[in-house]
């Protein structure tokens, strides 16, 4: 179910995105103080890809996420989402763009003292207040589904779930509205491996059925391998390349190199191997025989 199902009577409902790049970062620079995080730092995201963003502890990675949704003002640059320069405009400005994504940080942030369910329809309540209870409701258990969550998910408080059910959670808030951009912050940090990769699998599902545009911090080279088209290496305060994982082996930076290359990233280089080659096993044991007699 749509959020907007229901509601093609109220007026400036927003056109999706038909451009080719929905986030669009030039020259910015960040600064606390005497520190600077970022100097004149670019990046263009491509329309319906899984972004893979990733750098060193102190690399401004959370730093330029939260630029591009408009919760820190760069020192000088300008980013662009959706078509509309965020750099410009004072928050309450981009509400008509702010409720065309969905952000799940850390830990989910979900609200202590109210259900999932009561957390999903938070966006809801904020930005369409002219839906009735029970639509809310409805619209809310559906994308509590929708986030592979159980129905009895949504009764629930945050304090009766796991680790990776409140991550959920906050992914079925952050779908909340029906977005175009998808923002995670090392969604699988806390996760066993299991857990990790259904993780994975849900956020490449989510952005292939909704045709998504997903934005991923993460360390864990694993979803780099399984779930990103490109990834994006954040160092020296830039973004210093944008590229396949192959691509970005054929980098002569130490940074990259180290990353990809060490004992980590070999091990699940050689993982992805692994599980192509069973898969090609698969297709090759399940296609049919010709007639060999």
């Amino acid at each position: 179910m749509s959020v907007f199902d229901h509601l093609s009577d109220l007026p400036d409902l927003p056109a999706r995105f038909t451009g080719d790049y929905p986030i669009m970062v030039e020259g910015l620079t960040n600064r606390f103080g005497d520190q600077v995080v970022h100097e004149n730092l670019s990046l263009k995201v491509r329309r319906g890809e899984v972004l893979g963003v990733v750098g060193g502890s102190g690399s401004g990675k959370s730093v330029l996420m939260r630029s591009i949704i408009g919760l820190q003002r760069p020192a000088e640059g300008r980013v662009e989402v959706l078509g509309r320069d965020i750099t410009a405009a004072d928050l309450d400005q981009n509400i008509g763009v702010r409720r065309r994504w969905g952000v799940l940080f850390q830990g989910g942030a979900l609200f202590s003292t109210l259900t999932v369910g009561e957390n999903v329809e938070v966006p809801l309540r904020q930005y369409y207040p002219e839906i009735v209870d029970d639509l809310r409701h409805e619209i809310a258990r559906y994308k509590v589904r929708l986030s592979g969550l159980p129905d009895a998910a949504t009764s629930k408080y945050p304090s009766e779930l796991s680790g990776g059910m409140k991550k959920r959670a906050g992914v079925a808030r952050a779908l909340a509205l029906d977005p175009e951009l998808l923002f995670l912050d090392e969604p699988t940090a806390g996760l066993d491996p299991i857990g990790a990769a259904a993780f994975d699998r849900l956020t490449r599902d989510l952005a292939e059925t909704l045709g998504l545009t997903v934005f991923l911090i993460t360390h864990d080279l694993d979803t780099l391998h399984e779930i990103c088209d490109r990834v994006a290496v954040l160092a020296d305060k830039r973004v210093i390349a944008v590229g396949t994982i192959p691509e970005l082996l054929a980098s002569d930076h130490p940074w990259i190199q180290e990353y990809f290359n060490g004992p980590r990233g070999r091990a699940a280089m050689e993982s992805k191997e692994r599980a192509v080659h069973k898969a090609e096993a698969a297709m090759d044991k399940d296609a049919p025989r010709g007639d060999t007699g």
